[in-house]
C-alpha cells in the first residue's frame, strides 16, 4: 500500500515540528547547559550545539524542509529569554548564548540547501555538521565580541584569534554536529515514517504534540528557577 506523504507538508504539520522541536531545543540548553556547568564538565557549547543540530537534522528528515532548523533556533531562544520574566534579568544575558543557537541554526540550514540530495547519505549528514559547526564557530567569534563582549571572547580579540577560536572551539563544535546530526537526521526519518500512522488518530497527534511543548516550557521554567 503506497503511502501518501503529502499529509506531512501541510502548514499546520510543519508549524507543529518546528514547535516540538524548538522546545525540545530550548529545554537542552537550559537543563544541559547548567548540569554541565555545575559539574564542571569540559566542552560545554560543544555538548549544547551538537544536541541542537542533532534536533534540527531530525526537523529536517522529518518535514524535508532546509530552512527549518532557523525556524525552530526562534523557538528555542524564546525558551532561553524565560529568564528575563522569572529571574528578572535582562534579556541582554542571553544575547551571545541566544547569538549562538541562532547562528548555528542558520548555517545548518546552509549546509542542508548546499548538499541538498547528499544528506540521503550518512556522509553527507557528517558533513552538515560539521560545516555548520565551523561555519557558525566563525561567525561567532566576529559577532559576538559585537554583541555582547567577555573576557573569554575578547581573549581571542588578537591577530590569530580566528585560527585560535576555530581550534578551540569551533574543532569541537564541527565534531560534536558531525557525530549528532546523522543521529538526528536518523531519528527525523523514523518520524517521517511513522506520521501516516499517528495521524490516524488526530486527537491523540495533536494532545501529545501539545503535551511535549508544555512539558519542555514548564520543565524550563523550573530548571531555570531553581538555578540551573
Amino acid at each position: 500500500m503506497k503511502r501518501d506523504w503529502t499529509v506531512l507538508y501541510r502548514p499546520v504539520d510543519i508549524a507543529i515540528g518546528i514547535v516540538v522541536l524548538g522546545s525540545l531545543w530550548g529545554l537542552s540548553e537550559v537543563i544541559a547547559e547548567g548540569v554541565i556547568r555545575a559539574a564542571g564538565l569540559p566542552y560545554r557549547a560543544a555538548v549544547l550545539t551538537g544536541i541542537g543540530m542533532a534536533l534540527m537534522a531530525a526537523g529536517v528528515a522529518a518535514y524535508k524542509r532546509y530552512w527549518l532548523p532557523a525556524a525552530g533556533a526562534g523557538v528555542a531562544v524564546a525558551v532561553k529569554l524565560l529568564v528575563v520574566p522569572i529571574l528578572h534579568l535582562p534579556a541582554s544575558c542571553k544575547a551571545n548564548s541566544s547569538l549562538a543557537v541562532t547562528l548555528e541554526a542558520l548555517a545548518l540550514a546552509a549546509a542542508v540547501a548546499v548538499i541538498g540530495h547528499g544528506m540521503r547519505r550518512t556522509q553527507g549528514q557528517v558533513a552538515a555538521g560539521v560545516m555548520a559547526g565551523l561555519g557558525s564557530a566563525a561567525v561567532f567569534w566576529a559577532a559576538g565580541m559585537r554583541l555582547a563582549p567577555c573576557n573569554y571572547l575578547l581573549s581571542f580579540n588578537r591577530p590569530g584569534g580566528l585560527l585560535a577560536f576555530l581550534a578551540v572551539e569551533g574543532v569541537p563544535w564541527a565534531l560534536a554536529s558531525g557525530l549528532l546530526v546523522p543521529v538526528g537526521y536518523w531519528l527525523g526519518e523514523q518520524v517521517r515514517q511513522r506520521m501516516p500512522e499517528w495521524k490516524r488518530r488526530p486527537s491523540l497527534y495533536y494532545l501529545g504534540s501539545g503535551a511535549v511543548v508544555a512539558c519542555c516550557w514548564v520543565a524550563s521554567a523550573f530548571a531555570i528557577a531553581a538555578g540551573l
